[in-house]
């Protein structure tokens, strides 16, 4: 008699415990799989002490860094509201900024184009001028929506904008005997805003692609709360 006779022969009650242990048998080793492929692919999370070795400093503590009154490149009000509910990611420049601003706004493109769709969702990238005597709301935004049509740009008053920018901890200044062709001296560094709005640290500038995207899922991770 061989196997498929001896089957045969086996009670319906026996046949369906044993298909039973085949079904749950299949499953354990389909979760199994499911595991080990999904261990295999997910992004390694950074420690903090990592993260600083690449360039990416994250506070002890999160900072909140008080009120402000800027204007979009919509020329809708920019308040603290506006970064709320989203990861935000500002950089400061200006539209006449010969070098360090357009070569931070293109890597800042390339890294938002490899996001998924549910990371661009919850990610926004702003350029706060730091130069509000020539970045009008209409100059500003064709600058910044050349880079990418999701970005948004920011300015205001020059005492407010050196206010908002003097409590994220970055300095610019007007580098002097420049005429009207001035040009203004400022960091490149990236602020990090967690979706309540508050500081949570910043990637030294200049960033770089390949880093920001390995260590974006870290620093949600740490300071997402």
């Amino acid at each position: 008699m061989n196997r498929s006779e001896a089957f045969n022969e086996l009670s319906p009650q026996r046949k369906r415990g044993i298909w039973l242990t085949v079904m749950l048998l299949v499953l354990a080793v389909v979760v199994i799989v499911s595991g080990f492929v999904y261990t295999m692919v997910k992004p390694k999370l950074m420690s903090e002490a990592a993260l600083r070795a690449n360039g990416v400093f994250l506070f002890e503590r999160v900072r909140d860094f008080g009120q402000f009154a800027l204007t979009d490149d919509d020329g809708q009000p920019f308040t603290p509201a506006a970064l709320q509910g989203k990861w935000s990611l500002l950089f400061f420049g200006f539209t006449y900024c010969p070098d360090v601003c357009p070569t931070t706004l293109v890597d800042l493109g390339k890294f938002y184009q490899q996001l998924s769709p549910e990371q661009q969702q919850q990610t926004q990238i702003v350029m706060v001028s730091v130069d509000p005597a020539r970045d009008s709301v209409e100059k500003l935004k064709q600058y910044v929506r050349y880079f990418n049509p999701q970005f948004r740009g920011v300015t205001g008053e020059f005492l407010d904008l050196q206010k908002f920018a003097t409590s994220l901890s970055i300095p610019f200044a007007k580098v002097p005997g420049g005429g009207d062709n001035y040009l203004i001296e400022h960091s490149a560094n990236v602020v990090v805003i967690n979706p309540n709005g508050h500081y949570i640290g910043f990637i030294k500038g200049p960033v770089n692609v390949e880093t920001m995207l390995q260590a974006y899922p870290s620093m949600q991770a740490l300071r997402g709360g």
